[in-house]
């Protein structure tokens, strides 16, 4: 079974950064997609950003490009987000999520069947 745990989150100064990991078990990265979304306080859940893994081919997703951007490494089994600059308005619980499906004409974020079950990022001062 594929499983994903989130680490990173906590209280975090407006212009800080961050970096939040995702532990994966169960997924081979070489097909699919992890990506990481956020769910603010009575928002809708957003993707952030995202890897989608097919044919050999690693694409990379930042909704936030220069200030969150997703790396992996696969020998540890870890999908990162690095948040710089982050903003109150960033505060929100963070989710890791992935799947093993590619979707053709889908976005990155399509289809997410797996889920952690979150860390929460809070940016104040």
């Amino acid at each position: 079974q594929l499983q994903l745990v989130e680490s990173g989150g906590g209280l975090v100064q407006p212009g800080g950064s961050l970096r939040l990991s995702c532990l994966v078990s169960g997924f081979t990265f070489d097909y699919g997609a992890i990506a990481w979304f956020r769910q603010a306080p009575g928002k809708e859940r957003e993707g952030v950003s995202c890897i989608s893994y097919s044919g050999g081919i690693t694409e990379y997703v930042d909704s936030e490009k220069g200030r969150f951007t997703i790396s992996g490494d696969n020998a540890k089994n870890t999908v990162y987000l690095q948040m710089t600059s982050l903003k109150p308005e960033d505060t929100a619980v963070y989710y890791c999520a992935a799947t093993k499906v590619r979707y053709l004409a889908r976005e990155c974020y399509y289809g997410m069947d797996y889920w952690g079950k979150g860390t929460l990022v809070t940016v104040s001062s």
